[in-house]
């Protein structure tokens, strides 16, 4: 027999498809802290999306594929009177969610946001609940909204722990796509099998290329890259759920397999079992609508604006101290074309707050760059430079340091101190100082949207988790639809 032949026997599904799978079909969360954290969570993602709709780029991407579509017991997304199908609400409340940059971050070998996985939770339990409830039957609850939020935290930042995709040149977007299809999966009904298969499909969709991050093309799509990763995903739950064949051999194959074709034939690094470590830990972004990496750097902007504000015709060079991937994935010099090029970029988000001694998400748009001839005067006379611990302690699982530190060289000879900041106050280590601070963003947040009324019945219930736990979906979205 020739031996240039495939072999067609089906194998067993891959280890790390059957490991999702049990984690999703039969684990129990049993952390007060990670449901806690999750609730917070709830509450910062969608205040994030909420702030987006004040921005028409963001808005244009919203609504139907076909104007003036509305389905029947469809999802909604917050904020707009949208009733859609769960796929293209869970793009929309994921493209909202993303727009500013400003919803939680995991920080690892690979980076994320993983809430963005929301989008295809909420908007998958908000339709299965109106189905339900039209039906007379039993709707989700929000405990079953927190849960799944819980396990699509776990999976993605588990596999971002030892993988870097974007050292090969690959996005993060892709395991929001995993993620969301298992949770979705078994919203739907789907058992141990249902899950495999379903990821199996999400893994086979390939990556996207982190082109749209990076300098010369950093660009828009970045925003809306995780909503259309996590919408993608309930079609291909749903696809599964009807009866949709798996590929149980999808991540090692020879030849063909994701391990040969897109991560250098090298297999995935899962050294930790899926519980509730991710939630637990996640990194919020409260005070800055910026890059994680940047996060404490301009925590230290805002600490020195007062002592420079009336220097800055007199400075000499900034000195910017940081970690290896703050530099390899935020630091560039040159034109900035546009807000995605500007809150991707470390010496921007220095600058502003020296200037201003804040960062706001209108700081990026093109009006107010423009209008200001000084952020990038400072840019160019910023000297960035690794601290080699800072960059160890990034990677250390039980520190996980985002750490920045800026000092700030006069013409004169006279210098400031050097102010750093390890741990930005969205760390799991500032929990006590910064859960305050979240909900006072949230707060801000529903304001730009609802009338007080509103705003403060949501809190009052986003503040309570047992009654927040017992609320059913449909009716907790009734409260952030806008007539």
């Amino acid at each position: 027999m020739s031996m240039n032949v495939d072999i067609n026997e089906r194998p067993q599904p891959d280890k790390l498809l059957v490991q999702i799978a049990e984690y999703v079909a039969h684990t129990e969360i049993e952390s007060n802290e990670a449901y806690n954290t999750a609730r917070n969570c709830l509450m910062d993602t969608l205040g994030c999306g909420l702030l987006a709709l004040r921005f028409p780029e963001c808005t244009k991407h919203l609504g139907p594929v076909v104007s003036g579509t509305t389905v029947r017991n469809g999802a909604r997304v917050p904020g707009t009177s949208h009733e859609l199908d769960p796929v293209m609400a869970a793009f929309n409340i994921g493209c909202i969610i993303r727009w500013l940059d400003f919803n939680d971050t995991w920080l690892a070998a690979e980076w994320g946001h993983p809430s963005d996985n929301l989008g295809g939770i909420l908007a998958t339990a908000d339709y299965l609940s109106r189905v339900a409830v039209s039906q007379g039957k039993a709707p989700l609850t929000m405990r079953d909204v927190l849960t799944a939020m819980i396990k699509a935290h776990e999976i993605q930042g588990v596999l971002a722990l030892e993988n870097s995709f974007n050292r090969v040149g690959l996005d993060h977007v892709l395991l929001v796509r995993v993620a969301s299809t298992a949770v979705v999966t078994k919203m739907l009904g789907g058992d141990r099998q249902k899950i495999i298969d379903a990821v199996s499909q999400a893994w086979v969709d390939g990556c996207s290329l982190r082109t749209y991050r990076h300098a010369p093309n950093a660009g828009s799509r970045k925003s809306w890259a995780a909503g259309d990763a996590t919408s993608r995903a309930v079609r291909l739950a749903m696809i599964t759920m009807k009866g949709e064949m798996g590929l149980p051999s999808v991540l090692t194959a020879s030849q063909w397999g994701y391990y040969d074709v897109l991560f250098n034939g090298e297999p995935f690094q899962v050294n930790q079992t899926f519980n509730s470590y991710v939630m637990e830990n996640v990194l919020f972004k409260i005070s800055f609508p910026a890059e994680f990496h940047a996060q404490t750097a301009v925590e230290c902007a805002v600490a020195l604006h007062e002592k420079v504000r009336d220097r800055i015709d007199v400075i000499d060079r900034i000195e910017v101290t940081t970690h290896e991937s703050a530099i390899r994935i935020i630091s560039k010099v040159g034109d900035l074309a546009n807000p995605a090029d500007r809150d991707h970029c470390l010496q921007y988000m220095i600058a502003v707050p020296l200037l201003y001694g804040d960062l706001v998400a209108e700081h990026y748009e093109d009006e107010f760059h423009q209008g200001d001839e000084r952020i990038d005067v400072l840019r160019n006379k910023m000297e960035i430079i690794e601290d080699k611990r800072y960059s160890a302690d990034y990677l250390e699982s039980d520190k996980r340091s985002i750490a920045n530190a800026i000092q700030i060289y006069f013409k004169d000879g006279s210098c400031t101190e050097k102010v750093a900041v390890e741990y930005p106050i969205g760390h799991r280590r500032r929990r006590e100082e910064g859960i305050p601070v979240l909900e006072r963003k949230f707060v801000r947040n529903l304001q730009t949207r609802f009338p007080v009324a509103t705003c403060q019945a949501i809190f009052d219930l986003c503040s309570d988790q047992t009654r927040l736990e017992a609320t059913p979906v449909n009716e907790f979205m009734d409260l952030f639809v806008i007539n």
